[in-house]
Order: C-alpha cells, then structure tokens, then sequence
C-alpha cells in the first residue's frame, strides 16, 4: 500500500472515529440528562437502528432528497414531550451539532432534514399535534406537528361554520406552514395564516418555554412570518378561527391556446385582485398536446366563492365574463368539502379523509417564486406561452391577491408582500427519473424559465415567498451563509425594512447563531465570536 493510501486510511478512520465519539457523547448527554420528565433512549434512531431510514423517508416531501448520495442524519429524534425538545437543544449546543427541525417535511428545499456542511441531526415534531378548538370563543391552540388536514377535521368536528385560511394540501405541517406565513384559499378574505395567530408557544436557544407576553413581542413578530426555525422550536400557535358560510362554492374552468386564453388571462391579471373578496379565482398553466398532437398552453381557474351560485354568477357576470363561466360548472358544498375538491379527492371523500397523514403522490420537484406587480400585456403573455411551449416542463400557477391582502401593512409582519401586488407566481416542475443528472435538467429548465419572467415581475428587489424556499437565491459557489449573502435572500423573502428588524431579532434571542440553516436569518457580524 503506498503512503498516500495509507495516510487516507487514517484519516478516514480517524474521521469516523471522531464522529463516533461525537454522536455517543450526544446520544448520552441527552439520556442522562436529569431536566427530562420522561425517558429519551425510545425516540432516539441511529443509523444502526433498523427503523433509522423508515423514520428519516417518512416525512421526506421531496424526492430530490432522497437519494443515496443525500447526506444522512447522526440521529433523528423523534420528540415525545417538552422536555425532549429542551435538552436536544442543550446538549446540540454543548456537542457543536446542527439541529434540523421537522414538522411535515414539505419545505421545498428539504432544509428540515438535510444539511450539507456540518454534522446535523432530526429533530422530528411529528408527535406534538394536539389540537384544541374552542368555538365559543373562535380560537384554537394546535400544536406544529399536526397537518393542516387535522386542524380543519378538528374545527370541523365542532363547527360547520369555521375554518382557517391555510393551505389546501393536507399533509402539510402547521409548523413551517405558519411560521412561514403560508396562504390558502381564503387569503383575501382573511389574510394570511399569520394574520390570524393571537398566540405561540417556543422553546428558546436556552431551553426556556416562552409564549406571546414572555418573548416579548420582537420576537412573536419574527416567528409569524420569518420562519420559526431561526429562533427556536416553536411548540404550538393559538389562532383565531374564521367564519365560513354553511354552503360555499367551487368550479374549474379550463382554457387552451386555440380557445381565446390570452385574453381570458389578460383579462385576470386586470380583474383577479380587485373581484369581491370572498371570491378567490387562481390561474394555472401548463403544456399538453392538442387533438393534432401539437403542444398547446392549457389554462385552468380553479376557484373558492364564499357564497353561494346565485350570488357568484352575478358577480361573475359584472367582473368577469371572458371566462365564460356557466352555472354548470358550479358545485355547492360545505368548507370541508372544498378543501377535499380542491385537492382532487374524488367526489363524496369522506372528512375523515383529511386525516390521513400519508401524501396521494410523492415525486422529485423544483419550485420558484415571483410577484407581479403589473398587468402583463397579451404580447408578453404569447412570449411567456411560448417559451413554456419551447421548455415543455415547467408549469406557472397565478396566485391572486387583493382584498384583505392589500389593506395590512407591509411591516406588520415579516410577509411584506401585500399591496401593490396582483399576484404571486409558483413555478413548479416534477419528475419520476431518479439521481443527479436528471435533477440538474429539471431544476434547469425552471431556471430558464424564471430568468425569461424577468421584465415581467417585480424588480429592485424581485421579491420572494420565503415558503417556497428557494436556495438558487443567494447561494454562492462556496455555500457559505454570510451576512452579505444573507442580504440577498433575506431581502428577496421579507425586503429590506423587514429583513433588518429580523436580523436585530434574531441577534437579540440567538446572538451565536445556534438555529440556523442554508436561508436562515444570520445575526449582525459583530454579535459572531
């Protein structure tokens, strides 16, 4: 054997061996630690643990990182009680590892289960999902490893008449889904979800449980909106529910190229924010072949009214008859159930449906984001079809905003993107084809067509919805996350007046940077040792 193997057998051995000690070392500062209220040793999974990588793949949203060449975990700690949150992050900060937070797993960049520079272990919150709904009051206190699916089954089983304007995926976790100010149907109606959070739970780089009036209110601002991962382990949200009519309204329109949907689009990007507020009408497109086989732009407006038919073709017909909506197309239904339609559960799927925490499909993506502050004119949007045509891959979906949207302030939450906007734009794109070669032409094409959007969206910063985390923003070739590289992201997310109060925050409750990921928010440089 020459010197040179030779030397790289001891450093390899001594790489694992180090690495071994380190994770021992952990794995016993955590079982005797005397703060716990009940045994560890059961929801600790090492990679010798046979269930290791069933626990690791069960929460993993997004194929792209499940691959043998994505870095693992040392551990995963599936969380049973508070106190098992309290000393994983003692004892991560006294063995120097990077903790990763799990809720459902869907955060787009797998961030919540994936590192690539630093030893990093799970710690999974699917255990804490405890629901309590109160209706005489309209408020509720769900814990941020319950789906979205179980908080509307929960309020459902009490009121026929509330819901919560969040997502309409049900396996979505309420953590990085709140945290990150994410949207549903009935965002101009009621605004965001954090728009409606009244309350938190959050156990803090000490291992202190805080709520509203004991972290002060910097520190709940950050975490309804920042992203709840850069100050600590949020336990639970209060929210105050919202009310829903018993009877609501939804249809799916579609459109092709050669049935007029350039001007149907053009005519939503000048009508879709300004329609009734209890109207929310979205705008997708995609590519598929005509009856000749030739690709075509399919155009489809899948929709929520608040009301009942009578009353949406009477706003339909006002505000927006280019879409051609019949009363045919119009199915009346509970809130529930619309949750259920809008996500293609078949006809007549029962609520209990909604519980399932195991999702209909799972497959490699890549998502984008972008804001359109402007009205796109029918030449651009030929271009826009045309380049989609020429890609073939990926699909833009128009999220419409307005309403309530417009009339909450900018800095009243780290969500800064409010008035001014017409719509948000998601780029999606998803393959079956496994490994490296085939992400790197997928994620490409979305690229492409991100950077042809350009003259479209907004500009001077071209913001950025931080949950649909996007780590092409600024990632340098060294993929370090300093300060200045922080900037570029951070200002994208939450633009600049929030971008800096979130830094402050951030500096003040975590100065040494212990909760942090590839897109966190960083601390000041003269806080960092």
């Amino acid at each position: 054997m020459s010197l040179f193997a030779l030397i790289s057998v001891f450093l390899f051995s001594h790489a694992f061996a180090t690495s071994n000690t380190a994770e021992q070392n952990f794995i016993q500062c955590l079982i005797n630690s005397p703060e716990l209220t009940t045994p560890i040793a059961g929801a600790i999974y090492t990679p010798a643990n046979a269930s290791f990588p069933t626990v690791l793949q069960a929460y993993i949203r997004n194929l792209r990182f499940n691959e043998s060449t994505t870095p693992k975990p040392y551990i995963i700690i599936t969380a049973l009680d508070l106190s098992h949150v309290q000393v994983s992050i003692k004892c991560a900060k006294k063995h120097n590892l990077l903790m990763k937070t799990r809720s459902g797993g869907h955060d787009y960049e797998g961030l919540s289960y994936v590192a690539y520079d630093h030893p990093f272990f799970i710690l999974d919150l699917f255990n804490f999902r405890s629901i309590n709904v109160s209706i005489e009051d309209e408020t509720a206190w769900v814990q941020t490893g319950a789906t979205l699916g179980e908080l509307y089954y929960r309020i459902a089983e009490k009121s026929s008449t509330h819901g919560f304007p969040a997502g309409v995926c049900p396996t979505v976790g309420v953590g990085g889904h709140f945290s990150g100010a994410g949207y549903g149907n009935m965002m101009r109606k009621y605004g965001l979800t954090v728009d409606n959070i009244i309350d938190a739970e959050i156990v803090d780089v000490n291992g202190k449980l805080l709520n509203r009036e004991s972290m002060g209110e910097d520190l709940f601002w950050a975490i309804t909106g920042g992203g709840g991962v850069s100050f600590g382990v949020v336990i639970s949200y209060k929210i105050n529910l919202v009310r829903v009519p018993a009877t609501v309204t939804v249809f799916r329109v579609t459109h092709t190229s050669e049935e007029n949907v350039t001007d149907v689009a053009y005519r939503w990007l000048r009508v879709a924010d300004k329609l009734d507020e209890n109207l929310f009408i979205r705008m997708g497109f995609g590519v598929v072949n005509n009856t000749n086989g030739a690709k075509t732009i399919r155009a489809s407006f899948p929709s929520l009214f608040l009301g009942n038919t009578t009353t949406l073709m009477n706003i339909m017909d006002q505000s927006f008859p280019e879409l051609g909506l019949q009363r045919s197309d119009c199915q009346e239904m509970n809130w529930t159930q619309s949750v259920l339609w809008y996500y293609n559960f078949p006809p007549g799927s029962p609520d209990s449906t909604l519980l399932s925490r195991i999702p209909r499909s799972l497959t490699h993506l890549k998502r984008k984001s972008d804001y359109v502050k402007n009205p796109i004119s029918k030449q651009g949007l030929r271009f826009i079809f045309q380049k989609m045509i020429e890609l073939e891959h990926p699909g833009l979906t128009f999220n419409p905003y307005g309403g309530r949207m417009a009339e909450i302030s900018e800095f009243a939450k780290p969500f800064p993107h409010r008035a001014g906007n017409i719509a948000k734009i998601q780029y999606a794109l998803d393959w079956s084809e496994n490994g490296v070669a085939a992400a790197n032409f997928y994620v490409n094409l979305t690229r492409v067509l991100h950077k042809y959007m350009t003259p479209f969206v907004s500009k001077s910063p071209r913001e950025a919805f931080l949950n649909y985390r996007d780590l092409d923003i600024g990632v340098t070739s060294n993929g370090k996350n300093s300060f200045l590289e922080g900037t570029v992201y951070g200002v994208k997310y939450f633009k600049e007046t929030n971008f800096r109060r979130l830094v402050k925050v951030k500096t003040m409750v975590d100065p040494d940077n212990f909760f942090r990921n590839e897109q966190s928010i960083p601390t000041l440089p003269s806080s960092r040792k």
